[in-house]
């Protein structure tokens, strides 16, 4: 309930604030309120507050930078720079940076992160049942890069490459889980490696950040090789995603979105594999609650754009991770519903509040979760 109320709440101060805006900051009322068709770059900020014994107080903010690369040509498409960072009291954080980068006409698209974490995490194994009982909090240090680059070949088809780095640190203690026995001494520390490969994108949307009508199938194989003696892993990252969107009238759209993803190679790293749920596709699912060698899931969302600042969606959808044998009975439910902002109404970036279901385990309350995030779910 309050979760509900806080965004009602968010609701009223919009709609009150857009009939009164000289209430409001300067500063606000043009991030939030003011309309631009001057094709400038715009600027948003969203402040982050959560709580929980393990970390204490969590603060920080995220922020978004949104702009085009040629202001004259209006087939080019929105350049983004996203920055996160929050503190917790405890003295754990996590920061990132990420950007997203078209050239003018859209002849090359580039994207890049870098994100540190040192932050707690609960891990319950890894499998498609995994127990509640099982779970346990785990220290983790994470630095990830990655950088990915594609040149248009055709007015829809892009190529191009991705390479990156990352090294994880893990402090798993001996607690007698039912989980640890599926962990090597190497695993349980963590691990460092290098990974580079081929990317293909195949791209009718009409737009990148608020997508109505297109397809968009996107590709990539990570080719991993592990650094030291102790993490000489070595294997490769297969992923593979299908999104396409109709346009069942002036405001109303249909979104589905499918994704394959694979850890492939003789090791099987439990910090590598494909973890199921997040605010992009089966909303309602902890991260890393489900892990396993294999991840399949899809998602249909309708999308009602109420007017040029507000809009309401709904979503279903399933999926499910597997060490090698797909089983339909094995799939996972979703379902959700959220509300939408426009804070740039001619870029179409909004701030998203979605409420995500996921399935009931005997024993175990719903899963369910609730997502602040800037920009569209897929």
């Amino acid at each position: 309930m309050k979760r509900l109320s806080f965004l009602l709440a968010l609701f009223v101060f919009f709609q009150s604030a857009q009939a009164q805006p000289r209430f409001i900051p300067k500063f606000i009322r043009h991030m939030l309120f003011e309309k631009d068709s001057s094709r400038n770059g715009s600027f948003f900020l969203l402040p982050a507050f959560s709580s929980a014994p393990e970390t204490g107080l969590e603060l920080g903010a995220s922020s978004l930078y949104s702009f085009y690369s040629d202001k004259t040509d209006k087939s080019t498409r929105v350049s983004q720079l996203f920055a996160y960072a929050t503190f917790t009291t405890k003295g754990q954080q996590r920061l990132s940076l990420s950007s997203n980068y078209w050239t003018p006409q859209n002849r090359y698209h580039y994207t890049g992160s870098i994100s540190y974490i040192n932050f707690p995490f609960d891990f319950y194994g890894i499998g498609n049942s995994t127990s509640k009982e099982d779970k346990e909090h785990v220290s983790q240090k994470r630095l990830k890069l990655d950088f990915s680059g594609q040149k248009k070949l055709s007015p829809h088809l892009y190529a191009g490459y991705v390479f990156g780095g990352y090294d994880y640190q893990y402090q798993i203690p001996n607690t007698g889980k039912n989980f640890e026995l599926e962990l090597t001494p190497a695993d349980r520390n963590g691990g460092s490696g290098v990974y580079a490969g081929p990317t293909l994108v195949f791209d009718t949307r009409n737009n990148n950040t608020y997508t109505t009508r297109g397809i968009i199938i996107n590709s990539y194989l990570n080719i991993m090789h592990g650094l030291f003696a102790e993490h000489n892993y070595q294997g490769s990252y297969f992923n593979a995603e299908y999104a396409q969107f109709f346009a069942l009238h002036k405001r109303l759209v249909l979104g589905l979105d499918i994704q394959e993803q694979s850890l492939l190679g003789s090791q099987s790293p439990f910090y590598l594999l494909p973890v199921l749920g997040n605010d992009e596709m089966m909303r309602g699912y902890y991260n890393g609650r489900y892990r396993d060698r294999n991840l399949i899931a899809g998602q249909t969302e309708l999308r009602y754009r109420l007017n040029d600042r507000f809009g309401i969606v709904g979503f279903a959808g399933t999926g499910t991770v597997f060490h090698n044998s797909f089983s339909f009975n094995d799939l996972k439910p979703n379902y959700g519903g959220g509300l939408r902002y426009f804070f740039d109404t001619e870029k179409g970036l909004t701030m998203r509040f979605d409420y995500g279901f996921g399935e009931k385990r005997p024993g175990e309350a719903r899963q369910s979760g609730l997502y602040l995030s800037l920009g569209e779910a897929f």
